[in-house]
């Protein structure tokens, strides 16, 4: 399994601990995880000048950009994001075609998502409630997602019902939605092209599995650079 933890500004002094967390949960299984999103920015006040090209200012909006290009296209199998709140994150994961994001605060939620909904994704809460203890729940939130088998149902009895719901579900999606190029076509192409960090693009290339979602973002990024 392949998973991408896609931080966003505002919870960015968190990302190290949250991914050694992560880390120390799913390597063992044999999984890869991908750090897409934002690590720390020593000194920022916010401002346009103290990011970089590599270290690019990234809101909940491009978090949802790079989990719906990064889950659409097959180059991860999940998407491990968040903010302040975790909701904004969570909005603009649910935006997209292809993505089912969760919102969890404690191992409860993680465990009654993958097994009655079976989505890809999860927005936790990086500063509401992330207090002394933080890290226990979260390396207890991880172990129940990367618990598998998933969509067991619970009570288990449900199972049939709701996996036919959570099926249902992607279906509806699909049809409601644009498809996802269409989708960010329509959007200011810096919005688009300002998620497409170098290690966004590091595990894009390598594991991207989609023809046309690839060629997409690399004429986006040829355009960008003229």
């Amino acid at each position: 399994m392949r998973i991408a933890l896609i931080n966003e500004f505002s919870q960015a002094s968190k990302n190290k601990a949250i991914l050694e967390t992560l880390e120390k949960t799913v390597l063992d299984k044999g999984y890869q995880v991908f750090n897409t999103g934002m690590s720390y920015v020593d000194n920022v006040n916010d401002k346009e000048d103290d990011y970089t090209k590599e270290n690019p200012r990234l809101t909940y909006i491009h978090a949802g950009i790079q989990a719906a290009l990064l889950l659409n296209s097959g180059a991860v199998d999940f998407v491990i994001t968040g903010c302040g709140t975790g909701q904004g994150a969570l909005l603009g994961c649910n935006m997209f075609p292809g993505v089912v994001c969760g919102y969890c605060i404690d191992p409860t939620d993680a465990f009654l998502f993958l097994q009655i909904n079976n989505g890809n994704a999860v927005s936790i809460p990086f500063a509401k409630g992330f207090g002394w203890g933080a890290e226990l729940n979260l390396q207890y939130i991880f172990e129940k997602i990367f618990d598998p088998p998933t969509g067991m149902g619970y009570p288990l009895n449900k199972k049939e019902s709701q996996n036919k719901n959570a099926k249902l579900l992607m279906e509806i999606k699909s049809k409601v939605s644009l498809p996802l190029i269409d989708a960010l076509e329509r959007l200011d192409k810096e919005i688009v092209v300002r998620a497409l960090t170098p290690r966004f693009l590091e595990c894009f290339n390598a594991n991207c599995k989609d023809k046309d979602l690839y060629h997409f973002v690399h004429r986006l990024l040829e355009g960008s650079s003229q």
